[in-house]
Order: C-alpha cells, then structure tokens, then sequence
C-alpha cells in the first residue's frame, strides 16, 4: 500500500467518510450559517424558530405517518419483479410506486413552502406588500399537481407500453 493509501484508509477510518464529506459538511454550516445570520439580521430570528420547530413537530408527527403509510399502501400493491441490471422477466411491468412518489412529493414540497398564500393565510400581509391577491394561488397549485400526475402517468403509460414490445 503506497503512503498515500495508508493516510487516506487512516483518515477513513477515523472520520467515517472521505475528505470530500468533511468539506462538503463545512460548506452546508457555511451557507446555514450565512442564513442565520440574515434571518437573526432582519429581526426575525423568534418568528424563524418557531416555523422551524413547528415544521419539524408537523412533518415527524403527521406527515411522516401520512406518507409512510400511503407509501406502504403503494408498495402492498402486487408485486412486480425487480429489473437492477438483469434481463427484463416475460411480463415485466414498471414499477407505479415512483410514478406515484415523485409527483406527490413534489406537490407536498410546493404545498409547504406556500401554504400561506394557497391556503390565502396571508392575504392582507401579502396585498400590502405586493398589492395582489393570493386568490390564484390555490388553483395554480391545483393545476401544478394535475399537470405532474398527468406528465408521470403519461410517462408510466409509455414504459408500460415499451415493456410489451418484443426486445429484439
């Protein structure tokens, strides 16, 4: 084993990960760091803390449960043969769960993050500000979620179609 060898299995074994982990942690306390400092700097450090405790406590207390248990729910569904680099099996289908994940996060995601303004929370907050309302905002998202179940069914609809073809 060369010296360089022995210095990188030493560091491994005594941090756990590679240099590389170590250096992209520093930068993730970094950039949270910088964000402390411009949510403490605008006073509005105690209004941050509690929307971040309350969204840990709503995420582990309910949407982890929601979640896991529509995940279950998907995955109990008959079960379809796994492809991981093997020949594909006579009647192999793609997999629903994915195709059900993906747009259900990212609808989740869209929801949290403006939950005040769909949900119109934050009306006279938001029209004083911008001078609009947040009317819209509900069926946007409504149509967001519709066009990314639309678009993973539609691509599920075509890996299921390729999936009957003969390989040649």
């Amino acid at each position: 084993m060369t010296r360089r060898g022995r210095g990188a299995s030493r560091w491994a074994s005594a941090y756990g990960a590679g240099p590389w982990h170590l250096l992209g942690l520093a930068a993730c306390f970094a950039v949270a760091g910088y964000a402390a400092t411009r949510v403490v700097g605008a006073g509005i450090g105690m209004g941050f803390a509690v929307w971040f405790v309350g969204a840990v406590i709503f995420h582990d207390l309910v949407l982890w449960p929601l979640y896991s248990a529509a995940d279950t729910a998907i995955r109990s569904l008959p079960k379809l043969p796994a492809r991981l680099g093997r020949a594909r099996p006579a009647g192999w289908r793609p997999a629903v769960v994915n195709h059900v994940r993906v747009p259900a996060g990212l609808s989740c995601l869209l929801l949290v993050v403006w939950f005040p303004l769909i949900m119109r929370g934050a009306e006279r907050n938001y029209r004083g500000a911008v001078g609009l309302s947040t009317s819209p905002y509900l069926g946007r998202w409504l149509l967001i979620t519709l066009v990314l179940f639309g678009v993973s069914g539609l691509l599920y609809a075509v890996r299921r179609w390729a999936a009957r073809r003969p390989d040649h």
